[in-house]
């Protein structure tokens, strides 16, 4: 079964809340690529390339890039999914989001073609739903508490709070939704690298009054020896986001003993195969690890759900829902119930694009 054409859409979902923003960085509207891989059958996988500034990528640079790299996949065997990713591999160095939906995309037109569900085609599940962690924006204490409440009213008992780097107003944001939402709801911290090490120490040490869960990437993803000391000099678990953007720095921040869990994304690390491998790594190192914010359309988020069911090894909420923050999503068939994601009926990723 052959590849015979690959299309690329662009899409534009703006958030919901247009002052959404995290230690510097805001992004009012989510800008991204669609790729759509189609077989001889008429069949098509479909990929969601993510264009986030912060990791490097534009819209512009992420059509470019798809356009040139699916160029050679037509004619290729749409079963051979290895073979292509190892022409992906050789024809582009970094933009792992442009990676990411070539590999999604060759992943949901193998399933489609096998007519199974795509977390079949990555080894079966071993749950059938994923409890979700909620993220809460940059905002003044009294804000952030208000809008925790709001989403502990719809169920989620995980809860994540963007923080901007100042010991004192982060201290603030934590006390107050931790009074608001009681003791019982589950709280993650993301200073987003906004902290040096010694300061990040401080933070994780006064962060333990509020019971909080994880702290996402306190330091410079570059600053590995600094997160190495701030794992080391706190109780509260270290998780490497932007310090693990592939397999390769996964197995780096594992092997020193650097971190205590890892963020999984799929357009951060490249695609579900690098996840997949990133997380086997986890799993043999003993580190934990969850499905980090897969920001953008339902259809990025069910990717990453296809794969979360399948992992054994995830010890936290994933952040797999924020496409309910998002308009103008192209894709539906997500369930959000209770605080969990179910995923979708059918062959392949499942999702279904909204008629207009």
């Amino acid at each position: 079964m052959r590849i015979t054409s690959f299309a690329i859409e662009h899409v534009s979902l703006p958030d919901e809340d247009p002052n959404w923003k995290f230690a510097g960085q805001a992004y009012p509207t989510n800008e991204a690529c669609v790729l759509v891989l189609t077989a001889e059958n008429g069949m098509t996988g479909l990929g969601y390339a993510a264009a986030f500034p912060h990791l490097a990528a534009t819209p512009m640079g992420i059509e470019g890039a798809l356009a040139r790299i699916c160029a050679g996949l037509v004619g290729q065997d749409a079963m051979s999914i290895e073979k292509a990713l190892v022409h992906v591999e050789a024809s582009l160095v970094g933009n792992n989001p442009a990676k990411a939906a070539i590999d999604c995309a060759l992943h949901d037109l193998k399933a489609k073609i096998l007519n199974i569900p795509l977390y079949e085609l990555l080894g079966g599940k071993v749950a059938d739903r994923i409890p979700i962690c909620r993220m809460l924006g940059l905002k003044a204490p009294e804000e952030m508490a208000e809008r925790a409440q709001r989403l502990v009213d719809q169920g989620f008992q995980h809860l994540k709070l963007k923080v901007g780097g100042n010991l004192y107003d982060d201290l603030a944001r934590l006390a107050a939704v931790r009074k608001q939402v009681g003791p019982r709801v589950h709280l993650v911290a993301d200073p987003n690298q906004s902290y040096h090490a010694k300061d990040a120490i401080a933070f994780a040490e006064r962060s333990a009054e509020f019971t909080v869960d994880i702290i996402e990437q306190p330091v410079r993803a570059h600053d590995l020896f600094g997160l190495k000391q701030v794992t080391e000099a706190t109780s509260v678990a270290i998780e490497a986001d932007e310090s693990a953007h592939s397999a390769q720095s996964t197995f780096y921040l594992a092997a020193t003993q650097s971190i205590n869990a890892v963020s999984l994304k799929v357009p951060k690390m490249g695609g579900l195969r690098a996840v997949q491998t990133a997380a086997r790594i986890c799993e043999v190192a003993h580190l934990g690890c969850r499905m980090g914010a897969n920001v953008g359309s339902q259809l990025l988020a069910a990717h990453a759900l296809h794969l979360a069911l399948t992992l054994p090894n995830l010890t936290y909420a994933s952040e797999l829902a924020e496409f309910q923050k998002l308009q103008n999503d192209p894709f539906e068939g997500l369930v959000v119930k209770d605080g969990y994601l179910y995923p979708p009926e059918g062959p392949g990723v499942g999702v279904r694009r909204i008629r207009t």
